[in-house]
């Protein structure tokens, strides 16, 4: 496609986004990144892109990722048949070796090696690293899918303070060393409250919050966490979007300042939710004190 901005038009955006640059400047904000952003190509690139950005102008950004298409697809070509039970991958001992080896191995390691093509310095870790995630059997019926039971930031903020950018994979130990298989936006929401991040971006394949879940032009661009319970109660969050509301009201209970739950699949939607006034998808933010 051709570009059609003139010189003064790019200066114009670029001054139009130093506020929220300065306002992002020296903060730490955790993107989550999986699903379908994850599995196009083209997508991938300007997502690491928007990232490598973010970093070169000082923004403290922590990259968690899942890789659910990826793990199915080793499974099916290791003739092992993907089960879940709400909504959660069922991971016996076999299948918990394959999540940390696509997850820990080719996904984490791939989106770092991109993270370097764009420019910034990414150094790649699973929650087992250092001890980042702690976690117990969330529940026997899924076998080893975890539940963290502590967070430690130390080689997280180790790396931010070296200028790296951090990219973990969410898998996780415990003391008797089990690996578990944790949900993604779960350790994210987990990651960016221990961290205090400034806030925390679900790159998800919806548009955010939708008052009609087939109508993209009802998008709800902010919702307070008693909003959010009530939409809940109308069925408007529902199905597979309540698990990802919660984990918003999980970060934002833990301290982070506002969520949003975007559309991974729009062309920088990353840079259009911090470094614009029109932003993207749903902000999830604290009740008014």
């Amino acid at each position: 496609m051709e570009n059609h901005f003139t010189n003064a038009q790019r200066a114009e955006v670029l001054t139009q986004a130093l506020p929220y640059i300065k306002q992002y400047t020296g903060k730490i904000v955790v993107v989550k990144y999986g699903g379908n952003a994850m599995i196009n190509e083209q997508l991938k690139q300007q997502v690491m892109e928007d990232i490598a950005l973010l970093w070169l102008i000082g923004v403290k950004v922590v990259l968690v990722h899942g890789g659910g298409p990826e793990i199915s697809e080793l499974m099916e070509k290791l003739g092992k048949k993907a089960q879940f039970v709400d909504g959660l991958r069922v991971t016996d001992k076999e299948t918990v070796d394959i999540v940390q080896m696509v997850l820990a191995g080719k996904v984490n390691k791939s989106l770092v090696t991109l993270l370097q093509m764009k420019g910034g310095h990414a150094v790649g870790l699973s929650g087992m690293d250092g001890g980042i995630i702690e976690a117990k059997i969330k529940d026997e019926r899924l076998g080893f899918v975890g539940e963290i039971t502590k967070i430690r930031t130390k080689p997280v903020t180790d790396l931010l303070e070296k200028n790296y950018i951090p990219v973990i994979s969410t898998v996780a130990s415990d003391r008797e060393g089990n690996t578990y298989n944790i949900n993604g936006d779960t350790a994210a929401a987990y990651l960016a409250g221990a961290l205090e991040a400034e806030r925390l971006i679900m790159m998800t394949d919806i548009a955010g919050i939708l008052r009609d879940k087939d109508d993209p032009s009802t998008l709800i661009t902010e919702v307070s966490v008693s909003e959010a319970a009530q939409l809940k109660a109308e069925n408007v969050i529902s199905g597979g979007m309540i698990p990802k509301v919660d984990c918003c009201i999980t970060a934002i209970e833990r301290g982070v300042k506002n969520v949003t739950i975007m559309d991974g699949r729009i062309p920088h939607s990353i840079l259009m939710e911090l470094l614009t006034d029109e932003g993207a998808g749903t902000m999830v933010v604290g009740d008014p004190v």
